[in-house]
């Protein structure tokens, strides 16, 4: 029996970069049409790094995303508490092992391919501000806002889709968004990744490789999020927060003496939508199938 393809650490590392890279160049693609945004003299040295899911926003953006196709018709409810299920899972178990999280990954691309880049971003803006708008948490967008109040850029960091990633920095007013890029070709998906997903190490050197394009000093940004996943991005930085944070990432937080901030109501956290790799892999697949279903019904 043969077995699986498993990547190298070294090969790991350099399919984050290209991601990293990708992501960065996306990023700046899109970024002068939100310029405006800064109504202040622009700090050409600083600038703040925040995740998305539990982040910025209650939950996950892919499920928000994925939650707005189930009200059109392009997959069940069903569907959508059996994603949900495995949010759970995974909070239990409380580990994300790669394997899972690559082929999760694989079989969402399969589903990817053939579909229209303008259909995701039109379904995007729509589900946005009918389903995603309530769910920042206002706390976090304050901070947000400090930082471009001192004229500083205020990128997204997310394993979301970058176009998804696009449209909440629009909506919100921020510089942009670094996000999971996928290969495009005339229009559309061809089911793989430049790189890898915008996840652990692939966030880091999404940051360091928009920081070295921009002349960013690194010792004078910031980066917020909620898990102990980012912990490579938050270390990059002179000013990292956690934000919501995981019990992990908590831990390390004090040990380092960063600072913490909890915008959740009381001591209970929700724990389904918060997410991983692994979940926003698999949920793409959802979402990515639900399309082509969708398609070959019309």
């Amino acid at each position: 029996m043969r077995m699986p393809w498993r990547p190298t650490p070294a090969e790991d590392r350099r399919l984050a970069r290209i991601a990293g890279a990708a992501s960065a160049a996306a990023a700046l693609a899109a970024a002068p049409e939100l310029e405006a945004c800064l109504a202040v003299p622009v700090d050409e040295l600083a600038a703040a790094f925040f995740d998305v899911d539990n982040t910025m926003m209650m939950g996950a953006s892919t499920y928000h995303f994925a939650k707005g196709l189930a009200a059109r018709g392009f997959f069940t409810n069903r569907d959508l508490a059996t994603f949900a299920w495995q949010q759970v899972k995974f909070r239990v178990r409380g580990v994300e092992h790669p394997e899972d999280v690559r082929a999760a990954r694989e079989n969402a691309l399969s589903f990817a391919k053939g579909i229209s880049v303008d259909e995701v971003v039109a379904l995007g803006g729509e589900i946005y501000d009918e389903v995603m708008a309530a769910r920042i948490w206002s706390g976090t967008r304050a901070l947000a806002q400090l930082h471009l109040d001192a004229g500083q850029r205020v990128w997204l960091v997310t394993a979301t889709p970058v176009e998804l990633a696009q449209i909440i920095a629009q909506r919100l007013g921020l510089s942009g968004a670094l996000g999971t890029v996928s290969e495009v070709v005339d229009g559309r998906y061809t089911g793989r990744l430049v790189g890898e997903m915008m996840h652990g190490e692939a966030k880091a050197e999404a940051v360091k490789a928009l920081a070295a394009r921009e002349g960013l000093a690194l010792a004078r940004c910031s980066a917020y999020s909620d898990s102990i996943n980012d912990l490579p991005m938050l270390s990059l930085v002179g000013q990292p927060m956690a934000i919501n944070p995981d019990a992990d990432l908590k831990s390390v937080a004090r040990e380092q003496g960063w600072q913490i901030r909890d915008f959740r109501t009381g001591r209970k956290v929700a724990r389904i939508g918060v997410p991983t790799g692994l979940a926003a892999g698999a949920l793409a697949g959802g979402i990515a199938g639900g399309l082509a279903v969708r398609r070959r019904l019309r």
